[in-house]
C-alpha cells in the first residue's frame, strides 16, 4: 500500500441493459475469473426471474434490496493501552454499498437453489422483503455495535 497518496478511485461503466453503475458493480462483484458474460448473463436471468414473480421493475427492487442490507454502523477493533475494543464507528457511503454487495453475493451463494441465477433472485426478492442472511448479517453487525456503544468514545 503506497504512502504517498490514495489511489484514485475508478469510475465504471454503465451498465447495457439497465445503464445503471451500481449494477455493474454488482455484476463485477458476481464474476469468476474474468468471465464477465458469464456473471451478466447470472445478474440479468436473476432480474428477470425477480421481476416475473414481484410484478414491479427489477432495477427497482434491486436497489431496495441494497440498501436494506447496506449497514450503517460497524464495529473496528482499536488497540488501547494493551486492550483490543471493538469500536462502533459510522460506514462510509462507498464502504456501506461494497459491504451490501458482498453480503447479498455471499448470501446468495450459500444458498441452496440448483442454479445462481434462482439463488441470487431469491436472495435478492428476500433482501427486499427484510429477510434473508444477508440482512441477518446487517442485523448482527448493528447489534454488536451497539452492545459495544459505551466504547464509542474510542473513537478516532
Amino acid at each position: 500500500m503506497s504512502r504517498r497518496h490514495r489511489a484514485e478511485k475508478r469510475q465504471v461503466l454503465p451498465d447495457a441493459r439497465h445503464h445503471d453503475q451500481v449494477l455493474t458493480r454488482f455484476m463485477n462483484q458476481v464474476m469468476y475469473e474474468g468471465k464477465k458474460s458469464t456473471a451478466e448473463r447470472i445478474v440479468y436471468g436473476a432480474l428477470d426471474m425477480v421481476e416475473e414473480k414481484a410484478r414491479r421493475p427489477s432495477v427497482e427492487l434491486f436497489h431496495e434490496a441494497l440498501e436494506k442490507v447496506a449497514p450503517s454502523v460497524e464495529v473496528r477493533s482499536r488497540r488501547v493501552g494493551g486492550a483490543t475494543y471493538q469500536v462502533p464507528v459510522e460506514v462510509r457511503p462507498e464502504r456501506r454499498q461494497a459491504l451490501a454487495i458482498r453480503w447479498l453475493i455471499a448470501a446468495a451463494r450459500a444458498r441452496t437453489e440448483s442454479t445462481m441465477r434462482e439463488r441470487l433472485a431469491g436472495e435478492l426478492l428476500d433482501a427486499a422483503n427484510g429477510r434473508g442472511s444477508a440482512v441477518k448479517k446487517r442485523e448482527d453487525t448493528h447489534k454488536m455495535a451497539d452492545a459495544n456503544r459505551a466504547f464509542s468514545h474510542y473513537r478516532w
